[in-house]
C-alpha cells in the first residue's frame, strides 16, 4: 500500500548519492581545505556573543546586504537560503509548476528531479560536440514553447544553464548566455554559477540588463563552507521580491549568517585557494594526458571529467589506492566517465599515483 503522497513524489528516485569512506575524498567538488582556524575562531567568538533564543532576520536582510556588497549587487536583488540546491526547487515552484523546465543533458540531477517533483514538463537538450551547450537548440525549444503556450496566462517556465557546466566542466560563452537572455522573454533564465570563481568573468552584466535572469551562487565550493549549507540568488528586485515569498521565514540560521559574514570580511583566503586550485587543475590535466587509456576533458571548474574504458573498474582501482572519485557513467553521453575533484597538491599526487601516473 502506498502512503498518502503525491504520485510525482512516489515516482521520483532519491538523490543519487551514497557516502563512501576513503582516506582521500575527491568525489563531491568540495574544497579540500576547511575555513582557516583564525576565521573559525572569529565565528565561534561572534556566536558566543549572540543571543540564541531569538529568531534571526526574517529574510536574512543583513546577510543579503553583505553578499551584495561583496558581489557588487543590490541587497534587494539578493536572496540567501540554505544551499543553492534549495533555490533550484524554489525557482521551479516560482515559474515552472504547470509550465516547463528547459535545460541540457547530461546535467546536475536536481534540475530534472525538481521539475518532476513540482509537476513541470521537463525538456532536456543534449550537449553538442565537446559537451558544448547547444544554444541554437535551446532557443528552438523556447520558440516552440512560445507557440505551444500561446494564450496561456503565466510564465512559460524556467531555463537552467550551468556555467561552468557540471559534470563536464565546459563553459558556455557569455555571448551565448546573452542570446538566451534576449530569446527567453516570458521565462526565468537561471545561470547556475556554483563554480564561477574557477571560470573567469561571470554573467553578472547580463543579469543586470535582463530582469528575468537569475544567477545562482554558493558558499560550498570556492569558499569551503559546504558544511554551513548556504547559497544565494542574484537577480532583479522584482524577481527577488516574488522569490522571497517561497522562502521559509527565518530560513538562514545565525550560524550560517555568521560563517558567511566572517568569510566575506576576509575574502583573500578564498581568492588564494581558487588560484591554487586552478594551477593544480592544469597540472593534473597535463599529467592525465599521459594516461594510456583515459581521456581527460578541459575544465573551467574545480574538477576534471575523465572518460575511461570502464568507469566501475577505474573507480574501484582508485578506491583501492585510497582515493574516492565519482562515477558519472549513468548520465546521458558519459559512458565510462569518472569525475575527480581537484584537491590539495598532496591529494592530487595521490590520485595520480593511484591512476598509475607520475606525480611530478
Amino acid at each position: 500500500m502506498n502512503p498518502p503522497v503525491r504520485a510525482a513524489v512516489l515516482a521520483s528516485p532519491e538523490y543519487p548519492f551514497t557516502p563512501v569512506d576513503a582516506p582521500i575524498k575527491l568525489d563531491q567538488n568540495e574544497s579540500s581545505l576547511d575555513l582557516p582556524d583564525a576565521l573559525k575562531a572569529q565565528v565561534l567568538e561572534q556566536l558566543q556573543a549572540l543571543t540564541w533564543n531569538r529568531y534571526p532576520d526574517l529574510n536574512g536582510e543583513a546577510l543579503s546586504a553583505a553578499i551584495g556588497a561583496h558581489d557588487g549587487w543590490p541587497a534587494a536583488g539578493t536572496v540567501a537560503v540554505t544551499g543553492s540546491n534549495m533555490l533550484i526547487a524554489l525557482l521551479v515552484q516560482l515559474a515552472g509548476m504547470g509550465a516547463r523546465v528547459l535545460t541540457v543533458k547530461p546535467n546536475f540531477a536536481l534540475y530534472a528531479l525538481d521539475a518532476k517533483l513540482w509537476g513541470a514538463e521537463l525538456i532536456e537538450v543534449p550537449l553538442g560536440p565537446s559537451f558544448a551547450t547547444d544554444v541554437d537548440a535551446l532557443i528552438a525549444q523556447i520558440e516552440a514553447g512560445r507557440e505551444a503556450l500561446a494564450g496561456r496566462v503565466g510564465p512559460a517556465g524556467v531555463i537552467f544553464v550551468p556555467r561552468p557546466h557540471a559534470p563536464t566542466g565546459s563553459l558556455c560563452a557569455l555571448s551565448d548566455i546573452e542570446r538566451l537572455a534576449q530569446a527567453s522573454q516570458g521565462w526565468l533564465l537561471v545561470v547556475d554559477e556554483a563554480y564561477h570563481q574557477f571560470a573567469g568573468p561571470s554573467a553578472m552584466d547580463i543579469a543586470r540588463r535582463h530582469e528575468h535572469v537569475v544567477l545562482l551562487r554558493t558558499f560550498s565550493k570556492a569558499w569551503g563552507l559546504a558544511g554551513a549549507r548556504l547559497g544565494y540568488a542574484l537577480t532583479s528586485e522584482v524577481v527577488a521580491r516574488q522569490l522571497r515569498k517561497l522562502v521559509a521565514p527565518f530560513a538562514v540560521s545565525v550560524f550560517q549568517s555568521v560563517c558567511a559574514h566572517v568569510a566575506l570580511a576576509h575574502p583573500q583566503f578564498m581568492h588564494d585557494r581558487v588560484a591554487a586550485t586552478i594551477a593544480e587543475r592544469e597540472r593534473v590535466f597535463k599529467a592525465l594526458q599521459a594516461h594510456p587509456t583515459w581521456k581527460v576533458l578541459p575544465s573551467a571548474a574545480n574538477f576534471l571529467l575523465i572518460r575511461t574504458p570502464d568507469a566501475a573498474q577505474a573507480y574501484a582501482s582508485l578506491l583501492s589506492g585510497g582515493v574516492l572519485v565519482r562515477k558519472q557513467d549513468s548520465y546521458f553521453g558519459l559512458q565510462g566517465c569518472i569525475r575527480v575533484t581537484i584537491g590539495t597538491r598532496e591529494e592530487n599526487d595521490a590520485f595520480l599515483r593511484a591512476a598509475g601516473l607520475s606525480a611530478a
